[in-house]
């Protein structure tokens, strides 16, 4: 996929997935449960012991999800995340090498900023999306407010974000919205359910 294929799929989905756990084991389990639930944009955070190998395991056995590496600090981590088969990577700030070698090999970035600023900042140096986090530091009225001078600005909010109010931040303005253990939580049959009433929401909140 080329990086502007993978930003689409994500805007499209609406939703960004992030798995992250104290093993890779429950880590694995936690994301092959959000994807059989219909859950097709996963976010594995390299926070998680041997994460690379959780990112190789669900790219293997769910070719057509879109998978990425979350918490890209450098550009060492950027390499092994793409070259376990991760198609995008966000970072909670922004490190122009991770931006680099992420589209050296053909990654989406999505680089973290929490200012107009950085926002711009982040555009300039060529993010394909921002992480606007932490979230519960903004509202959805200030996204909308932001993006009033910034409309090319594709925002993905990320942080303590749930599921009844997620469609407020894509009617703010932002592309998607990344969730975690609000959104993974849980049975396949709970996440399915939470993905489906997500989804609807979003798209609702679109129109």
């Amino acid at each position: 996929m080329y990086r502007w294929q993978i930003m689409s799929a994500v805007a499209e989905h609406g939703v960004v997935g992030i798995v992250r756990a104290d093993t890779a084991e429950r880590a694995t389990d936690r994301a092959r449960r959000c994807l059989e639930a219909g859950l097709s944009v996963l976010e594995v955070s390299l926070t998680t012991p041997e994460a690379t190998e959780v990112v190789r395991t669900l790219r293997r056995e769910h070719p057509d999800a879109l998978v990425g590496a979350g918490t890209v600090l450098d550009s060492g981590s950027a390499h092994a995340a793409v070259s376990a088969g991760a198609r995008f990577l966000v970072a909670p700030s922004l490190d122009e090498e991770v931006l680099r070698t992420g589209h050296r090999y053909g990654a989406a970035v999505i680089p973290g900023a929490d200012t107009p600023t950085e926002i711009v900042r982040a555009l300039s140096a060529g993010a394909d999306a921002v992480k606007l986090f932490p979230a519960r530091a903004w509202s959805p009225r200030l996204v909308r407010d932001v993006l009033e001078p910034l409309p090319q600005a594709p925002v993905i909010p990320t942080g303590g974000i749930t599921v009844d109010d997620a469609p407020e931040w894509v009617a703010a303005g932002a592309v998607a919205v990344g969730m975690g253990s609000a959104l993974s939580s849980g049975t396949v049959e709970e996440i399915s359910e939470r993905v489906t009433t997500l989804r609807e929401r979003i798209r609702a909140a679109r129109d």
